[in-house]
């Protein structure tokens, strides 16, 4: 049994929230995955960081702006098979719209004009807890609810494949391309458009980028990269040429004072903001031609 190390810090939301924005900006952390949730009430917050090694406490804890602020911290070992069962304990529900993100622990009837995205917490990124993903799942509700017309989606960066499934829920006809540099994640959203019934309707393939024979002649009227700012800067132009003239792009992995920077580009590439959403410090850009 391979042991694992945990993290557990619970403090009050200001120092929490800004802990969860720096790992979320960290490139090439220590960490494996974390999980961020109130504790009780809106002004306590939990932070779950999980390690395949032991690590220099006071050092991360540095990085995160956890020091010397009065956040209660444990750090020790802990059984894999303990991880697993905690983890999911701690993965409540996700309401975004009408999603209703749940993994099998949570399932329960949904009510009527509710989506159901099941997806359970493994090693790729995008279970609907992490505003990034919570945010890009209100604005694909928004856009549905405003007309938009889709008959092509692309999931730039998809993770889980959560983006993929709700624009394959809500536009029916639409054809959808998930994108995913790791092959891991490729293949966890392929085992997730089975499990939503999707599959027939989304393909999953690995690329870095737009670098893939897929794109080719490739233009979506919808398109989701919930990524990092400075991947988002370098793929402006990419991506706005794939972009329909009348389409919408939905970007986010960025903190509120990227926004500038981000925009910026995209400016520069032809599409402007339509639509600014902010979920635990995080920022989520609804972009169209400009």
């Amino acid at each position: 049994m391979s042991t694992l190390w945990r993290l557990l810090a619970i403090g009050p939301a200001a120092p929490m929230k800004a802990a969860d924005a720096a790992l979320g900006a960290m490139e090439d952390g220590p960490m494996l995955s974390w999980s961020f949730f109130e504790d009780g009430g809106p002004d306590t917050w939990r932070l779950d960081v999980l390690f395949a090694d032991q690590i220099n406490v006071d050092g991360f804890l540095a990085q995160l702006g956890l020091e010397d602020t009065g956040v209660d911290v444990q750090f020790a070992p802990l059984p894999e098979e303990d991880w697993v069962r905690l983890s999911l304990e701690g993965l409540p529900e996700v309401t975004a719209g009408r999603f209703v993100v749940f993994g099998e622990h949570a399932r329960r009837p949904l009510q009527p004009g509710e989506l159901g995205i099941e997806i359970e917490a493994g090693p790729a990124f995008g279970t609907g807890h992490h505003g990034t993903t919570k945010g890009c799942l209100i604005a694909c509700d928004r856009l549905e609810r405003e007309g938009l017309k889709v008959a092509r989606v692309l999931d730039l960066g998809c993770g889980t494949g959560a983006l993929a499934i709700a624009a394959a829920l809500v536009w029916s006809n639409a054809d959808v391309l998930a994108t995913d540099i790791d092959p891991e994640a490729v293949a966890e959203t392929e085992i997730n458009n089975a499990k939503n019934g999707v599959a027939e309707r989304i393909q999953a393939i690995t690329a870095d980028g737009f670098d893939h024979p897929a794109f080719e002649g490739a233009v979506f009227d919808l398109i989701f990269a919930n990524i990092l700012a400075g991947p988002l800067q370098e793929l402006a132009r990419a991506l706005s040429e794939r972009l329909a003239p009348e389409g919408r792009a939905v970007l986010s992995g960025l903190l509120e004072e990227q926004i500038g920077a981000v925009e910026a580009a995209y400016r520069q590439a032809g599409l402007v903001t339509a639509n600014t959403d902010i979920i635990d410090e995080w920022a989520i850009l609804t972009l169209k031609a400009g």
